[in-house]
Formats: C-alpha cells, sequence, structure tokens
C-alpha cells in the first residue's frame, strides 16, 4: 500500500488525478487506479470528484497526517544506523521556555552531528505536547513533568530543575515571601498548567489565600505586570527574564523552595532509538 499512500498524497498537493500523475510518473488511469484500490482496503471515499478536480473530502483530510507520518516511519527505516547519515524530520515539540532556553545550542549541536537532518519545532503548552507524543504526532517534546502519573507507553526524562522564587516590585519593602504572598495582590501562574498547578499546591500546604489581580501562562508576561506594579508572584527561574536586567526584586523561597521539572518526553519504545539518543545528548 506504500504506493497507494504515495499517490493518495500526490492527488491531494496537486488536486488532480492528471496533475498528480504527471509529477510522479504515472497515467492518470494509473493514479484513479490506485486511489480506488486505496480507497476500497480502507473502505471509505477520500475525495469528492467534481470534473477534473479531486478535493479531499472529510476522511481524505483525517487520513491525510496519517498518511504522512506512515511514509515518513517507512523513509526512517531505511536510514543507516550512523546519525550522521539520518536523513528525513524530527519534529520536536517544546514548551515557550525551552525554545529559548535550552533549544538554540541543543539545534546547533543537532546538526553539527546529524546535518542531514530537519528538525521541525512544534510549539505548545505541556498537556497538549503530552497528548501529541502520546498520539505519535511529534517525536519527542520538551514540557514540564505533569503533576500525574504518565501512561506506560510514555517515558519522561528529566533534564533541568528550576526552582521557583518570589518576585516583587522594587519598591515594595520585606523580604517574608509568606508574608507578601498573603498582603499583596497575586499575579498567578496559571493555575490549569502544570507549573501552576505547583504554585497552587505550595499556597495550600502553607494555608495562604491570595488576592489574585491577573492569571496568565507566560514567565515573562508575569514579569512584565509584576514590574508595572501590579503585585507579586511566584514563577521559576527559567525564561528570558533572568536574561536582562532586573526591574523586580527576587526573593528566594529558602528552605520552603519547591521545583518545576523539565523532561523530555517520547514514546518507550523510541527512547533507544540512535536519533532520540543523540537529541538527549545535546540537550546536556
Amino acid at each position: 500500500m506504500l504506493r497507494e499512500l504515495k499517490t493518495f498524497l500526490a492527488v491531494a498537493r496537486h488536486g488532480t488525478f492528471a496533475a498528480a500523475g504527471l509529477h510522479i510518473g504515472l497515467t492518470q488511469s494509473a493514479v484513479s487506479a490506485q486511489i480506488r484500490n486505496l480507497e476500497n482496503a480502507l473502505g471509505i471515499r477520500l475525495f469528492d470528484r467534481t470534473g477534473r478536480q479531486a478535493t479531499l473530502n472529510a476522511a481524505g483530510q483525517r487520513a491525510l497526517p496519517m498518511a504522512q507520518e506512515m511514509l515518513a516511519i517507512f523513509s526512517r527505516m531505511a536510514v543507516d544506523d550512523a546519525v550522521s547519515e539520518f536523513r528525513g524530520e524530527l519534529k520536536i515539540g517544546a514548551v515557550a521556555t525551552a525554545q529559548t532556553g535550552l533549544l538554540p545550542q541543543a539545534f546547533l549541536r543537532l546538526r553539527q552531528q546529524a546535518p542531514g537532518l530537519e528538525p521541525k519545532l512544534v510549539p505548545g503548552v505541556s498537556l497538549n505536547l503530552l497528548s501529541q507524543v502520546d498520539a505519535g504526532e511529534v517525536d519527542l517534546a520538551i514540557m514540564i513533568k505533569p503533576p500525574f502519573e504518565l501512561p506506560k507507553e510514555l517515558s519522561a526524562q528529566v533534564i533541568r530543575r528550576e526552582p521557583f522564587v518570589l518576585i516583587v516590585p522594587p519598591q515594595v519593602e520585606g523580604d517574608d515571601p509568606l508574608r507578601l504572598l498573603a498582603e499583596r495582590p497575586h499575579v498567578r501562574y496559571d493555575r490549569n498548567s502544570f507549573g501552576g498547578r505547583l504554585v497552587t499546591r505550595f499556597l495550600r500546604e502553607q494555608r495562604i489565600e491570595v488576592n489574585v489581580a491577573l492569571e496568565l501562562d507566560e514567565l515573562e508576561a508575569i514579569v512584565k505586570m509584576v514590574e508595572s506594579g501590579l503585585g507579586v508572584s511566584l514563577l521559576p527561574r527559567a525564561g528570558l527574564w533572568l536574561e536582562h536586567p532586573l526591574k523586580v526584586r527576587v526573593i528566594e523561597l529558602g528552605e520552603l523552595t519547591f521545583y518545576r521539572e523539565m523532561v523530555l518526553l517520547q514514546r518507550y519504545s523510541q527512547r533507544n532509538q540512535p536519533i532520540q539518543k543523540l537529541f538527549a545528548q545535546c540537550l546536556e
């Protein structure tokens, strides 16, 4: 069925059987026969045919990314074990702080060691990236470790631990983090995010009810809100805000410090594949 899948992708790309045939070296009747074979094997129609045009219907649109993935997997089977000879695409999901922190140097190392590989960065939040790795839509993901047990099909390798700190506007006095949290408005790290859930657990353990001034998920945006005087915030030491002169005061939590763990997530069955192992090494 591999040739039928290739023909399916060609028709989806070029819009007619004749145009697809020109690009893949088949006659229009051969293209039509292969599409018919594929549709019969699947038991569904993939295209709406209007005159010479062939337009993907709902079933075809659903099948398209799966066909692309099946062909990509097949092409990876033919790759030499030497990582320097790898060809093809590696889809890497990443949360925002990983994109600007861990990944630039990791991508540079990866390009030096596997120049034929084409990494594709897929941005997202941790919960979505978890689903994408589980569904096979991305090969790897750098994300925040979830506060629940992972499915047994997935493997999470801790690659960084980031301590939480309290940031306050420069003009705010005092160094007691618990008192400042109780008395000052709070710019809250989104409680639906994995990192935000750690903040929620900390506040519950310390029995602190905060006055939420604003809730959001982007660390740099949280810092800007605190700079403006909107409130104080608990957030991890991570991201671009640490690379610029600080316009906030950073208060350590001392013995109360808790951590956000960044993990490399992948399917358990693929964790020992040469290219996955190479990428993990590049992160180090």
